[in-house]
């Protein structure tokens, strides 16, 4: 089923005039983060959290809000009783907005060797910004496109884009160059590592977008995933963050609408539906060559899932934790 009407046409919220005191905060507290920041010819902020910084699981903390637009909130609670002693946990209140209009990783960003004059570069961009240039089909679904004058966004990379990135960037999303911030968070870093486990409610997010489930209806989101060390191997660091959500995400939504349709989502949300299910992301990205599209996407969901009705006050569970796999990747005998 699919929304009569996009389901942020009557939104005015700007994800990215909302974000501005975080980054603000982020920029004024870097030092005690462990990050660095640097200024481009133009302008440009570039904030370094975890390349050739040590980066922070506070300031990844911080960074899963400003992905969020300002529109989420990111902590840690303990929960040894579950089996891992550090979690994520992300709420929010207008989860479409944060999640598919802000921190879902959607914008493909490119260059060649010769467009850099060296090493080509690739990164999926996520945060703000990409609400500014709204270049993804997903834009005009949503019925969304903020109009701030200034952005920021966040790209999972080892090493700064290229200028010809940047330009790009500046030029999409009609900004000046001091207008434009940049955060660097590679996944073998504190910071990168903790702000991709803070994708564990986008997931779910994306997951229902997927299943042309009404995004409209759905008004709520809680959700946790036990947070890894990072691994300095760039392969194992990502499967722990996807494996933290596959295995270890435990998502509550709130939604609207008939029960039939909350049941189904319910149902078809959990990473278990997935053919690919029960394996080390890492082990199954390996298998298909590093080609993301060849991974069956309904492992792409988090491992347990609640959704609540509130027009019926009905609630549905499925899929559980398998926390037995994670311990057995990520925990070594004493």
């Amino acid at each position: 089923m699919t929304d009569a009407r996009p389901p942020l046409a009557t939104l005015s919220l700007s994800v990215n005039d909302l974000t501005r005191p975080l980054v603000e905060r982020l920029l004024a507290s870097a030092d005690a983060l462990e990050l660095s920041v640097a200024r481009l010819d133009g302008g440009t902020c570039i904030v370094d959290a975890g390349i050739k910084t040590r980066g922070s699981v506070t300031a990844g903390l911080l960074i899963g809000e400003i992905c969020m637009g300002g529109l989420g909130q990111v902590g840690l609670r303990s929960g040894a009783a579950d089996g891992w002693p550090t979690w994520v946990e992300v709420r929010s209140s207008q989860p479409v907005l944060a999640c598919l209009a802000s921190q879902y990783a959607g914008w493909s960003l490119a260059a060649s060797k010769e467009q850099t004059g060296g090493k080509k570069f690739f990164s999926l961009g996520s945060g703000p910004a990409r609400a500014l240039a709204a270049k993804e089909a997903l834009f005009a679904e949503l019925g969304y496109r903020d109009q701030a004058d200034t952005g920021v966004l966040v790209l999972e990379v080892d090493r700064p884009p290229p200028q010809v990135v940047i330009d790009k960037l500046l030029r999409d999303c009609k900004l000046q160059a001091d207008a434009l911030t940049l955060i660097l968070t590679p996944t073998t870093s504190l910071a990168g590592t903790t702000q991709v486990v803070a994708r564990v409610l986008e997931v779910a997010l994306h997951k229902a977008h997927e299943l042309g489930y009404a995004l409209g209806n759905i008004v709520e989101g809680v959700a946790t995933a036990p947070l890894p060390a990072p691994s300095p191997d760039g392969v194992v660091a990502m499967g722990r963050t996807n494996d933290a959500i596959l295995y270890g995400g435990r998502v509550h939504l709130s939604v609207r609408g008939d029960d039939a349709a909350a049941r189904q989502l319910a149902l078809q949300l959990p990473s278990r539906n997935s053919r690919d299910y029960g394996r080390s992301f890492a082990d199954i990205f390996k298998e298909v060559e590093y080609d993301f599209y060849k991974i069956d996407g309904a492992l792409f969901a988090p491992a347990e899932v609640w959704v609540s009705n509130l027009d019926s006050g009905n609630t549905w569970h499925a899929g559980a934790l398998n926390m037995a796999l994670l311990q057995g990747l990520w925990l070594q005998e004493a």
